[in-house]
């Protein structure tokens, strides 16, 4: 391949690169997208992740509660109504520029710590909506492969058909998702009406046969001695079910395409969730019911006809093959566009954090490249779990789970931090309920826990080597000197500087490091020099944008500055004094004592170590030109 070929295939793969406002302090400064929608269409976005859900939740929920299913579903809606909601309303009040809860328990805990928290989280994130993306696109192909028309000598193409359709998804995000939430609509809108003709079909068959339903009721009266054996067996079993919880996440990532101002723009996601919530509830309660009363628990188990597919079982037995047929063509459609969803959840979420903690390289901010990376690991965890549905939900329900407990306690802690104590008690108690079902969900299925941290594992080794090779760029996004350092630069003549770092600041500290400046550099007293003091007061952040400010102490001139890293700072500085006044200033050191390996550490840790080297490497790299590089002297 010619230089000219690979040069297109990289301005292709990094067109549309997403690059923050450089001198903004966060992610929640970037702009909004220039194409807005009512809150009604953006909850069709995030619909299609969580309405989709319907396409393997009843036969999921029958497979692990049998008859106690609907009592099950029962208790998960009241979790949905009066647990994840609330909290996620609490989540797009607090968290309305489409980052979440992770943004949130970020702002909570500072330094290292709230950062580790979110590769953590991450984890968790890409555990969800990766396996959204698998999880869907191998209950699409089931939904082929069961479809009467469909050809029989396909019927062992499970895992190459799901790979197929997972590759054309990542082929969609490669060309372009402009009209994302369009598709959306049509696909929602389609679904849900022919959900209700299923489920209302269904529900007069049920009603109507007053056996079926006696069967259903005697079953539960041989098995469960009381109704509050019944309610112990479905909150122990609820957990299996709580893939029915998916999309909340993702409904606050979608926050951004809302309509409007900031409040008009919480009000509209507020309104999604909750008419997103109560839809969906009424589909889980009344499919749950139908589907356990209309069908064999044999067909539920592997192999069966209604083994991920409870409600088309229901379409073609009841309705015919040919609306049955109708109905499999919504739900792959569906089913496959849940995983567009989830890529677009994850396409908003890792750039805006790995880039800005500096642990992920600059490409990452672009589209193309990073739907490659998910693609290709949505492709190993197909192959992995060999597409089957019901394998993939521990894992599903790990990450679903985890994002909503993460959720809750951020909201808890918020609410208790900024003193609405009682605000903070029924969210406490929704986070229990959480961790209650957190645990069992590992308990009954560790395969889930264990694949959420291999993502997390994955996330933070690659994270942190990539934030340790990224160590000598230049990361200062911009610098800008007060009244006070201006004029000391204009007056200076020949500008140099004299690191310091500080201590007491006292008149006997200044003296003794002009007098070390003599011994080791010659500097006299009588030249004009300057003391730079750079000061961290947090050395997890990666980028910053430099204030600097000038002041005369003890008959001293000093230039101090407040960043996440000395040599950078230092670097910076000197590169801007060059361009603003056209001369090399000067920088002059004393070497540090101590193990080199360990001042590496500190600097990449604490934004300290061995500054004099690591300020020359930063100099070196940003200006290869030696005429043009400011001068290092150390002593």
């Amino acid at each position: 391949m010619t230089s000219e070929n690979q040069s297109a295939i990289r301005r292709w793969l990094l067109d549309g690169l997403r690059r923050p406002d450089r001198k903004a302090a966060g992610p929640e400064h970037e702009q909004a997208p220039e194409k807005q929608h009512p809150w009604w269409q953006v909850m069709c976005l995030t619909g299609v992740d969580y309405f989709s859900t319907l396409g393997y939740q009843p036969g999921i929920a029958a497979l692990a509660a049998g008859a106690l299913s609907p009592i099950a579903t029962l208790l998960l809606v009241a979790l949905t109504l009066f647990g994840a909601l609330p909290v996620y309303r609490a989540v797009a009040a607090q968290s309305p520029h489409g980052l979440g809860s992770l943004s949130m328990l970020e702002s909570l805990l500072a330094g290292w710590r709230g950062k580790l928290l979110v590769l953590f989280l991450l984890g968790f994130v890409a555990t969800a909506f990766i396996v959204t993306i698998t999880l869907s696109a191998a209950d699409a192909t089931a939904h082929m492969l069961h479809n009467p028309f469909f050809p029989e000598s396909l019927g062992g193409w499970q895992v190459p058909l799901t790979l197929i359709l997972i590759a054309a998804l990542g082929a969609v995000f490669l060309v372009g998702f402009s009209e994302a939430i369009s598709i959306a609509v049509v696909l929602v809108g389609v679904y849900l009406v022919l959900n209700v003709v299923v489920v209302a079909t269904a529900l007069e068959h049920a009603l109507t046969e007053p056996d079926l339903v006696a069967n259903w009721q005697n079953a539960l009266t041989v098995d469960y001695s009381s109704p509050i054996a019944m309610i112990a067996v479905s909150l122990f079993v609820m957990p299996k079910l709580a893939l029915g919880l998916s999309g909340f996440e993702t409904g606050v990532a979608v926050m951004p395409l809302v309509k409007g101002d900031l409040s008009a723009r919480i009000r509209g996601a507020q309104r999604l969730l909750t008419t997103a919530a109560l839809i969906m509830s009424v589909f889980l309660i009344t499919s749950s019911f139908a589907t356990t009363v209309l069908i064999p628990e044999r067909e539920f188990e592997e192999g069966g006809k209604a083994n991920g597919r409870a409600l088309a079982y229901i379409a073609h037995e009841y309705l015919g093959d040919w609306f049955g047929t109708a109905y499999d063509i919504s739900t792959i459609a569906i089913l496959w566009f849940a995983g567009a969803s989830a890529m677009a959840g994850l396409l908003n979420i890792v750039p805006r954090y790995l880039p800005r903690y500096g642990m992920a390289p600059d490409w990452s901010r672009a589209s193309r490249p990073m739907t490659l990376v998910f693609t290709a690991v949505s492709f190993a965890i197909t192959v992995f779990f060999g597409a089957e549905v019901e394998a993939q939900g521990g894992a599903y329900a790990t990450g679903v789970l985890a994002l909503i407990l993460s959720a809750a306690v951020a909201v808890t802690l918020a609410a208790w931090k900024s003193g609405r104590r009682r605000a903070a008690l029924p969210f406490g108690v929704v986070a229990l309920v959480l961790a209650y079902a957190m645990v069992a969900n590992v308990i009954e299925r560790p395969d889930g826990l264990v694949i959420a941290f291999i993502f997390v594992i994955g996330i933070v080794v690659t994270s942190l080597l990539s934030r340790a090779t990224r160590s000598t760029e230049l990361r200062v996004t911009g610098v800008t000197m007060d009244e006070a350092a201006a004029r000391f630069l204009d007056e200076a003549g020949e500008i140099r500087f004299i690191s310091n770092e500080p201590d007491e600041r006292d008149r006997r500290e200044y003296v003794d490091k002009a007098r070390e400046a003599w011994e080791l550099h010659r500097i006299r007293g009588d030249e004009q020099v300057l003391f730079l003091e750079v000061t961290v007061p947090d050395a997890s952040e990666f980028e910053a944008e430099l204030k600097v400010a000038g002041e005369e102490s003890h008959g001293f001139r000093i230039l101090r500055v407040d960043s996440p890293s000395i040599p950078n700072a230092i670097a910076a500085i000197l590169l801007h004094v060059r361009d603003e006044t056209g001369e090399l200033p000067h920088v002059y050191f004393h070497w540090a004592e101590g193990n080199p390996i360990g001042a590496l550490l500190r600097y990449l840790v604490f934004g300290g170590g061995d500054i004099p080297p690591l300020t020359r490497e930063i100099l070196r790299q940003a200006e290869p030109d030696v005429e043009r590089r400011p001068l290092v002297h150390v002593g």
